[in-house]
């Protein structure tokens, strides 16, 4: 074999090992990317999905009990202490609501969390119990009625907000499960590209020993 055919045939040999070198690489940095996303991906269902899933069951709950009160007035000795145990609800349902507010919130979930507000702040506010009943009138139908038509809307909203949890987890199982798929792909790749680079080592060493061996002749 020539010396010009031989250094011809090291520079491709260079340019496909650094073509090859270059992929593996590529690859590692590519599928470190794509594990970060994932682990975030994880933290994400954990702190914004199923911990907000938390919170709406506990604001549910709390509203159901605003709901008892307001339907049950009439049973009540002590009107005081039903205005003060709905005040105290409200508020719990507005604490949680400020930590939902802290979680990565979706567009939609920040409308429907908005208008959750609204109406528990604005709406379900009793300042006077008389509005509710009264032993002279008895049960106040329109304002009771209206009180709960106020707290079905706000349970729509939890519900929507409920639906989003759904969505938004099934989008990030998705994602998850797009990412280890393009990983298996990448080792795929990797494997080709590390078994090419041990035939054109044995093609080199085997190279290297035909001309050994024509030189000795």
């Amino acid at each position: 074999m020539s010396r010009t055919k031989l250094q011809k045939n090291k520079i491709r040999v260079a340019i496909l090992l650094t073509f090859i070198i270059t992929i593996i690489v590529g690859k590692n940095v590519l599928e470190r990317r794509s594990f970060n996303d994932l682990g975030k991906s994880f933290i994400s269902v954990y702190e914004d999905r199923l911990v907000v899933e938390g919170y709406i069951f506990s604001i549910s709950e709390n509203l159901f009990r605003i709901k008892l009160l307001v339907n049950h007035c009439e049973l009540e000795s002590d009107y005081s202490d039903v205005i003060k145990d709905i005040e105290v609800l409200e508020e719990k349902i507005l604490t949680t609501v400020d930590d939902f507010e802290k979680t990565g919130l979706t567009a939609n979930e920040a409308i429907f969390l908005e208008d959750f507000r609204r109406i528990i702040e604005e709406s379900l506010r009793i300042n006077n119990y008389d509005l509710l009943f009264s032993e002279s009138d008895g049960i106040n139908i329109a304002q009771v009625s209206k009180y709960n038509e106020s707290i079905e809307q706000a349970l729509i909203d939890l519900e929507k907000l409920s639906e989003i949890q759904m969505e938004e987890g099934k989008r990030m199982a998705d994602e998850a499960d797009r990412v280890v798929n393009k990983s298996k792909i990448w080792a795929q790749f990797e494997l080709a590209a590390l078994v090419i680079l041990a035939g054109i080592i044995y093609l080199l060493l085997y190279t290297k020993r035909t001309i050994n061996s024509e030189f000795l002749q």
